[in-house]
């Protein structure tokens, strides 16, 4: 009876971390991470999580799959509604916008003794 690539790969790695358990008392430097790290287990909570989320993609494909509006509903549908918030925007940047000011009042004060016939 041959082992298939994988069982052979896990009695090996079980095989050495029981080496490095009954050696050194435990798996040098962090256990989970890196390119020898311990295999974590996969427990039912895991399988049920992962299953959920893909039911819930398949749902959320499901339903952005199927437009809302047709093409022709779609084309124009909010032209009014953005020219209404455009308009709103312009007036609501010119409300505090200050008075046209004119060179004529800031210079009025220069022309006091001016008078037609000098």
């Amino acid at each position: 009876m041959e082992l298939s690539m994988y069982q052979r790969s896990a009695k090996q790695l079980s095989a050495m971390f029981l080496t490095l358990n009954l050696l050194r008392k435990g798996i040098p430097g962090k256990q989970w991470i890196g390119k020898h790290r311990r295999p974590r287990p996969i427990t039912w909570q895991m399988k049920r999580n992962t299953v959920k989320q893909l039911e819930r993609e398949a749902e959320n494909e499901y339903w952005l799959s199927r437009p809302y509006m047709t093409m022709e509903q779609e084309n124009g549908h909010a032209a009014e509604r953005r020219a209404l918030n455009w308009q709103k925007l312009k007036e609501s940047k010119f409300a505090n916008f200050p008075k046209h000011k004119y060179i004529d009042d800031h210079l009025s004060h220069l022309r006091i003794t001016k008078t037609w016939s000098s």
